[in-house]
């Protein structure tokens, strides 16, 4: 298989984003300690850290006894799972991406500090994932990037039919597609995460064994697509998990739900922390900004394709 050409396919702004993430999280942390990969990618969120647009604020406080930041604001709310591989990140890490869906949308924003692993293994994030949703009063849309953006899905998947859930946006999920084939292959030296980032973060979910045909842990390997709320998934073109956002929505549709994907041309894993500089990515966020706020208004604005 010829390796992307990554030179002409990613632009110089978001090479620069990727080199100065690198030199903040060098490529070899995945091999370090838990407490040193957390230290690291702490300090590089730190860096990126945009602070809030005025007139946003927010309070810590938890739910259904998950700690979780509100940032107050309009109903629906928008209740946001951060990524991290179920191993990193928590309030900090995704706190000014938060702090500007709240600006840009006026919807109240609850983002969720979930358990993570090896300390907590699966279900803790998914279960307190649903808690949280449960326990909230809605109208809601859920949204989540990466590891986030599979537990966003997992947990529409376990609330199947709750009409609280007016839909949900999925930031570059893995969705336990096929590792064997497409973008896992394709893009399995991609910057900013590989494929055996991915299998690690996979592993460690269980202890190092990894469950299959789970759909609290892999979304793509449930059986069954209907009842889905309308979901919105946005892939990252130079990302192993670039296909599973786009498989997903085709299950969705085929069992007759609403779903739509799109790409983000050129962008890498992790490029929300790009936002501000790479004008791609800018683009990007005010897509998944408009997604959210048309969901939340219950407009689908995107045609049905089924």
């Amino acid at each position: 298989m010829t390796e992307p050409d990554y030179q002409s396919l990613i632009d110089g702004e978001t090479w620069a984003f990727i080199h100065a993430s690198e030199a903040a999280y060098p490529a070899d942390t995945a091999s370090l300690s838990i407490a040193d990969q957390r230290r690291i990618y702490d300090s590089m969120c730190q860096a990126f850290h945009r602070g809030y647009p005025a007139g946003v604020t927010a309070r810590d406080e938890p739910v259904a006894g998950v700690p979780c930041r509100i940032y107050p604001g309009a109903s629906p709310t928008v209740v946001y799972l951060h990524g991290g591989g179920y191993v990193l990140g928590g309030l900090h890490s995704h706190d000014d991406v938060c702090a500007e869906i709240r600006a840009v949308t006026g919807l109240g924003v609850v983002a969720v500090d979930y358990r993570l692993s090896p300390e907590h293994l699966h279900p803790a994030a998914f279960d307190d994932a649903v808690a949280v949703v449960r326990a909230l009063p809605g109208p809601l849309v859920l949204a989540g990037d990466s590891a986030g953006g599979n537990l966003a899905a997992a947990t529409c998947h376990a609330l199947r039919g709750d009409a609280r859930i007016l839909g949900q946006v999925l930031i570059y999920p893995g969705l336990g597609g096929d590792r064997n084939r497409g973008s896992y292959q394709t893009h399995a030296f991609a910057p900013m995460l590989t494929l055996a980032d991915v299998e690690f973060y996979a592993g460690i979910r269980h202890g190092g064994d990894e469950v299959t045909g789970d759909a609290t842990v892999a979304p793509l390997q449930d059986g069954d697509f209907s009842g889905l709320p309308p979901t919105v998934a946005i892939a990252a073109e130079c990302d192993p998990l670039a296909d599973d956002a786009h498989t997903y929505a085709a299950a969705i549709r085929v069992a007759g739900g609403r779903a739509q994907a799109f790409t983000a041309a050129g962008m890498v894993h992790g490029y929300l922390r790009a936002r501000a500089s790479v004008p791609r990515a800018a683009a990007s966020f005010t897509q998944i900004c408009a997604a959210i706020a048309a969901l939340a208004a219950g407009a689908w604005p995107y045609g049905d394709q089924r």
